[in-house]
Formats: C-alpha cells, structure tokens, sequence
C-alpha cells in the first residue's frame, strides 16, 4: 500500500504550493469582480453560520468556566475515548477479501482410487450442480463456466458465476456436493483478490509436528474433531491426510553391510533415486537456449514394482556391484500420501478457514486458548509441538509492525510540532487528539457493519488510522497558534486569548472538516465492484474525524488553560 501514502505525500505537497500562490491571486480577482447584492445573497447564511458559532461558545465557555469544569471536560471525553475504544475494538483480519468472481474447491480423495473413480467422481460432481448451469436455481446464481481436473493426490474444481457480485453464494452448494460423496474431505471458498496459492485466502494452518507419525494422526484428528465443533461453519482440510492407509514400500539400510562395502546410507539414498525418478548431476546450456537439467535415472521400463527395485543392481566404491537386496531389507506397510517435515520433525497441516463471520484472529485465540490446551489435557501432545503459520504468522507480523508504524507516526508528529512550536508542552497536547480520533474511527467502522455491511479490521482498514494521526492535528494546531499569536502579538489575557482562538478558528475547522468528511464518503457509501476494499479506510477516516473536530473544541481550549499561563502577556500599543 505504499502507493497510498506516495499520492497523499504528493497531493499534500501540491495544495501545499496552491494555496500560498494560486488561492491568494484568485480570491483577490473574484472579491473585485463580486458586488455588494452578491454579497447579500449569503448574508442569510452567514447569520445562520454565526449563531451556530455562538452557540458552540457557550459550550466552550462553560467547559473553561473554572478548574473543576476543565478538569471535567478532558477527563470525561478521555474516558469516553478510552471506553469506546475497549468495547468497540474488533479483532483483526489479514487482507481484505474482495468479490473476486471465482470459488475454488478442493477434494482430497480417500486412498486407493483409480483413475476412472476419480473420473467417475468428476462427472457425478458436474452433474450435481447441471441444474445452476447459465441460469439461477433456488436462489442461487448460475455458473457460467466451470472445471476439473484429478491427481493422484488432490481433486480440484473451479467455477465462475454468471452474475460477478454473487459468486460467494455458490460456496454453500458445492461444500455440500463434496460433502454427499463417501470419505472424500474438501474446502470450498471464494479466491481471494490478494490470493496468489490455492486454498491459502483465509487460511490458519495448525501445523502438527513430531516423530511419530502415528501420534501426529491421532493428535491431528482430535483437533479437527474439535474445531469442527468449536467454530462453526468452519473449513477443514487436512494435509496430506489423516488416514494411515496408503500403501508403502520401504527400503531399511542395513548398516553393517553398507559399511563392508563402503557405501553409507546416503549414498543408498542416491542410487535408489537414480534408479527411480532420477538424480540431477548439472545442467546444459547452448548459446540462445533455455538451461537443461541433466538428469541420470534408470530406464522406465526397468524399475516397475518395489521388487524390481530391491533386486536391481547398484555400484560400489570399489567398483563391485551389489543388488539392493544384500545392503537393506524391505518392509510392506501403510503410511500417508506425502512425507512433510517443518524443522526436521514429520508434520501433518489442518488448513482452518473459519467463516466470513469470523475475523482470523478470533479463530487464531481460539485455537490457542482452547482447542490447543483441551488436546493438553487429554495427554496427547508428549513429544508432539503444535504452530500456526500461514495466515496467522503474516497477521501476527503484519500487526506488530503497524503498531510500530502508528508509534513511529506519532512520534515524527510530535517531534516535528516540538520543533516548530520550539516547545515540547504545546505539541504533546496537540497530540491528544489523536486517541479522540482513534474512537471515532471504531464508531464510525461499527456504523459501517451495522447500517452497509460486515467490515473487519483489515490491514487496509488499520492504516485509516496512521493516516488520522497526521489529519486530525490540524484542528488543534489551528486554536493552539491563534492563542499564541493573540497572547505574543495582541497581548491578550490568557482565557481571553484562548476564547477569541476557539471562536475565530471554530468555522475553519469544521468547514475542512465537512469538506474531508464529504470526500470521503463515496468510498464509504458507494455501491460497485471494489467498493468493500476502501469502504473499511473511508469510515475510520470519517468517523475519526468526526468525532475528534467536536472533542477538540472543549479538550483542547480546557487543557491549554492549564499551560498556557507560561506566556507573559505583554502590552501593545494600539491594542
């Protein structure tokens, strides 16, 4: 999203430059060319706009009336602040999702199908869902086009729909298609616009890891046991599986005869690579060609079942050859589709997206907080180690810098105020601000969920607030100068000073408020493709500035009652 803060820099630098060139030589050829009837017609107006300004006077007046009043008034509203704050803070999701039209399905068969089951299953699937071809059934959109396609290890199916905004609603029907056939897992979810991995948009993966993989299949299906029943609704898909009952043929070296003939086990491990799939020994280039591997493997038609490789030949160091019969033994027996390790220990992945009704990171501190120590307790987890990765590791990292983001932010605001003010009291009140905005932004995010429609705290939402911090000052800054210049140059008396601050700066700050919170509303309000990515961004921003243009008005004339008597008035001729 650094493109975001480019354009605001850059935009901000430009108005910057119009307003101290362009605004002042055309105000002053539109005031000659305006007459006094033109001036007329906004009287009306104007006399509206000033008996608004009294009436929020005598707000400010009775908020500075004494000690006891001011105290009140920053109190009350800091604490408003702070409550809102903690009732209304939501949890956090990674990246927005989008209406991205196209929804995803992955089937992870049960072991031992054939290629023409797994066709079979294929045709029955499209025929289930034949109906919602090029046409609406039971509510549901259409699909306009859809695919297949079958592995050995993983079934995938895709489809899109014929209207672009309902894609989503297909989701229910084809987890309940995957569901119908007997032993098969799945997941179905809409892609993702920031989805570059199938099955990876909205995904924790609990990984499951140890050395006994046994143990990892027990513990890894008690815990799917339990998230199905603790988040609703929720995606489950086990990786590679949670069934031990792929067959499998292994090769156990036999120690003491490799070492009698200078082999070891690695180079065991070699020759029956080379046998099978090959080993890659370097590549090949010509001069305008692409890179070939070089790759030495046996003929395919040499090694066909696991006894031709236990009896096939392999060389030694001493240029004997030995079959692999008289260095290992073989060992029938079942095991899963995928040999996986994370740090060295076999591993087993539940890939958990929970539903659109539940941010991430709620499913996270459930997993954590109570599936994780419910599996504790029941004494399955000696020598088993149980992460989140995934999503749940680039939320996590993506929160800790925003938090470090929004610090740094304040801390370049206030330092830069210090040095222009060449005062560090005048800009940490200033500063005050920001928490104000920071609840304003939460109630203008839940009116979003509760009038338009859900909107989680995603990473484009968070960063309404880094963008608050340098808006929202703008205001106090406005009343902070104007009390210093009335105090330092008019040689007004310090209440006196602030008041006529507040009254003179009132209608300036809500007419750059009411502009700011008008342009941004499109991104709030307007319908369309897109319009839920920015929709989180443009209410934090109006919302904080909303909230933070009426509090500002009463916190900061009542707190710079309290530190402004460090100015010595002094008396001015004429004044």
């Amino acid at each position: 999203f650094r493109d975001i803060a480019i354009a605001m820099t850059f935009a901000t630098a430009i108005s910057l430059f119009v307003s101290i060139s362009v605004i002042p030589m055309l105000s002053e050829k539109f005031f000659r060319l305006s007459g006094e009837k033109k001036k007329e017609r906004f009287a009306v107006l104007g006399r509206f706009g000033g008996r608004l300004v009294e009436a929020m006077m005598g707000f400010v007046n009775l908020a500075m009336k004494n000690t006891v009043t001011r105290l009140t008034t920053v109190l009350s509203l800091t604490f408003f602040s702070v409550v809102v704050t903690a009732l209304l803070l939501p949890k956090m999701e990674y990246l927005p999702q989008g209406n991205r039209n196209l929804v995803i399905n992955l089937l992870v068969p049960p072991p031992g199908l054939s290629y023409e089951e797994k066709m079979d299953i294929g045709k029955q699937f499209f025929r289930s869902v034949e109906p919602h071809f090029n046409k609406e059934h039971n509510g549901l959109p259409g699909i306009k086009n859809m695919f297949y396609v079958g592995s050995e290890q993983i079934m995938l199916s895709g489809a899109i729909s014929d209207h672009e905004q309902r894609a989503g609603e297909l989701v229910p029907l084809f987890m309940q298609k995957i569901n119908s056939i007997p032993g098969m897992f799945g997941v179905s979810s809409q892609a993702g616009i920031f989805q570059t991995r199938l099955g990876r948009a909205r995904t924790i993966e609990v990984d499951v890891s140890g050395s006994d993989i046994n143990q990892l299949i027990k513990v890894a299906g008690t815990m799917f046991g339990m998230i199905n029943n603790e988040i609703r609704d929720a995606q489950i898909r086990p990786v590679p599986s949670l069934e031990l009952l792929f067959p499998e043929a292994r090769l156990l070296p036999d120690r003491d005869r490799l070492r009698a003939s200078g082999l070891s086990a690695e180079d065991l491990g070699i020759a029956v690579d080379v046998l099978m799939d090959g080993r890659k020994i370097g590549d090949f280039k010509q001069e305008g060609q692409k890179k070939i591997d070089l790759i030495v493997k046996a003929g395919e038609e040499d090694i066909k079942t696991p006894e031709e490789l236990y009896n096939a030949m392999i060389s030694t160091p001493g240029g004997k050859v030995v079959p692999v019969s008289s260095v290992s033994a073989l060992e029938r027996t079942s095991g899963i589709t995928e040999i996986r390790h994370l740090e060295r220990n076999r591993t087993i992945t539940l890939q958990v997206t929970p539903p659109f009704t539940m941010p991430i990171e709620e499913a996270m501190e459930l997993i954590d907080n109570k599936i994780i120590p419910a599996v504790k307790s029941l004494g399955l987890l000696q020598g088993v180690n149980v992460r989140q990765s995934g999503v749940a590791d680039k939320l996590t990292e993506t929160r800790k810098a925003l938090q470090w983001n929004l610090i740094l932010a304040a801390v370049i605001t206030y330092l830069l105020m210090a040095a222009l003010y060449e005062n560090f009291v005048y800009p940490f009140i200033i500063m005050l601000t920001v928490p104000l905005a920071g609840a304003g932004g939460f109630i203008g995010l839940k009116l979003v969920n509760i009038l338009i429609g859900t909107q989680p705290l995603d990473v484009l939402t968070m960063l309404g607030f880094v963008i608050l911090i340098g808006v929202v000052v703008n205001n106090a800054i406005l009343i902070v100068h104007q009390t210093l210049h009335n105090i330092r140059e008019y040689g007004m008396e310090h209440r006196e000073a602030v008041l006529d601050a507040t009254r003179s700066r009132l209608r300036p700050i809500y007419m750059a408020a009411f502009t700011s919170i008008f342009a941004m509303l499109p991104l709030v309000v307007a319908p369309g493709p897109g319009s839920e990515l920015y929709r989180g961004l443009g209410s934090v921003i109006i919302g904080g500035l909303a909230v933070s243009t009426v509090f500002t008005v009463f916190v900061i004339p009542a707190l710079l009652m309290f530190v402004i008597k460090m100015e010595k008035v002094q008396n001015k001729k004429g004044f």
